[in-house]
């Protein structure tokens, strides 16, 4: 049963997927302002196909950390492709920082920028971290909400990996305080899994932490702190 939901649910998000780039390419070059709006559309179809298909619902625990409005900055851990969407019905304007190679995408890429996202290149080094937080800054400056993955990609829910430094060069160019995140999507819709297992998702938003401030000292005790807050069990939470 669990491999035909699955089968079926893939069906759906390629579907819809493919359906809504079509529309958004073609929407975005006369309104650009509709990227957006199709992307949070995008992301609550996929979802309602997640939960009636598969079995999968998900809870949010920790709201009141979210400011209620105006730009914030959040760390979430990111186990799943589920994590790239649910932000997207959480906030209003939410802008994630994502990986160049997905705005190549045909299609699909050429709404990445229209709808605010933040595209890094990984392999710039120091250049590409400076140009992340130009871009992070402009966008907390139009009032974004700002969603990064700090491990830099999917890690399985037994093993996290190393926080990357992009979080604390935003948090300092920024001042924003960092909202960090501990989800367990992973047990349910693991990395590059095709099976969908049912359950619950729990995404837990922790308090927030204080940005950098000084010099590298502050940043690596910054680090310290958000690694620590990341590693919350999302079930013990609430």
């Amino acid at each position: 049963m669990i491999l035909l939901r699955s089968v079926l649910f893939n069906a759906w998000f390629f579907g819809v997927t493919t359906i809504l780039s079509v529309i958004g390419t073609a929407g975005t070059a006369v309104a650009p302002g509709s990227a957006l709006p199709i992307a949070r559309l995008w992301a609550r179809l996929v979802l309602g196909g997640l939960r009636c298909l598969c079995g999968i619902r998900w809870e949010a625990r920790g709201l009141e950390h979210l400011p209620p409005e105006g730009p914030l900055l959040i760390a979430s851990r990111h186990q799943s492709a589920f994590d790239t969407m649910v932000w997207l019905l959480l906030l209003p304007r939410c802008a994630y920082v994502m990986k160049q190679e997905l705005a190549r995408i045909p299609l699909f890429g050429r709404m990445v920028r229209p709808a605010g996202q933040i595209v890094v290149d990984r392999s710039g080094g120091t250049t590409a971290l400076r140009a992340l937080a130009r871009d992070a800054t402009a966008a907390a400056q139009a009032g974004r909400q700002i969603v990064i993955f700090p491990e830099g990609t999917r890690a399985t829910p037994d093993r996290p990996l190393p926080l990357q430094p992009g979080i604390a060069a935003i948090a300092t160019r920024t001042g924003l305080p960092v909202i960090p995140v501990v989800t367990d999507s992973g047990q349910l819709w693991g990395r590059r899994a095709f099976r969908k297992r049912p359950g619950v998702i729990h995404v837990t938003v922790l308090p927030p932490l204080p940005p950098p401030t000084g010099g590298p000292g502050a940043r690596d005790g910054f680090m310290r702190r958000l690694t620590e807050a990341l590693e919350t069990d999302p079930e013990r939470c609430g």
